[in-house]
């Protein structure tokens, strides 16, 4: 995706410790016409790659939601995001634990027993994917549902954390918008995914 990965290397940047900042177009701020780019290029990738059935989209709250939310758009579908902190209307839920590498800490990722099932074809769809543990987590809530993940879509890949070769083993077709390979303080080596 040439927008994006024009966009990584106008607007985005190294705050070291592994960290790139894109809060300008993707995790604070949002760019709407750019932001639903993403679901239709999704949408392209995973019809190429033979993904079919798609009924539901997940991702993890807060950063997922956007480009969830435009993958949801182009296949018409809705877009569950596994919570953060359990509300009071949430009475029955699927849990897993994922580390934070931005906040710091082990996060808990709960969805609805009532929004998910073992009728559902599933997408999950994130912003990062970097060392691969929270998407490992989103995978282990679609387990326990009994329902089937078909692929998982990130906007941006960190190549060099590897989380690609630890998620290999759930046997799915795994997207990318765009690929970093390396990030330091002499730049950001970003490509097509």
């Amino acid at each position: 995706m040439t927008e994006l990965v024009e966009k990584i290397r106008k607007d985005g940047s190294y705050l070291g410790n592994g960290i790139l900042k894109v809060d300008s177009f993707l995790n604070h701020r949002l760019e709407p016409k750019l932001t639903l780019s993403f679901g239709k290029h999704f949408k392209a990738m995973f019809d190429e790659l033979a993904v079919k059935g798609v009924n539901k989209i997940i991702t993890a709250e807060t950063s997922g939601i956007a480009p969830a939310l435009a993958t949801a758009i182009c296949y018409d579908v809705a877009v569950i995001y596994a919570r953060k902190k359990k509300p009071v209307t949430m009475l029955e839920h699927y849990s897993a634990k994922a580390p934070s590498h931005t906040k710091g800490g082990i996060t808990k990722l709960m969805v609805s027993k009532e929004f998910l099932s073992k009728d559902d074809k599933v997408l999950i769809i994130d912003d990062f994917l970097a060392t691969g543990k929270t998407l490992l987590a989103l995978a282990n809530l679609v387990k326990e549902s009994g329902a089937e993940l078909l692929g998982i879509g990130c906007v941006i890949e960190k190549s060099f954390e590897h989380g690609r070769e630890k998620l290999a083993k759930l046997g799915i077709p795994i997207a990318s918008l765009a690929i970093i390979d390396s990030l330091d303080k002499n730049g950001i080596s970003v490509r097509k995914g």
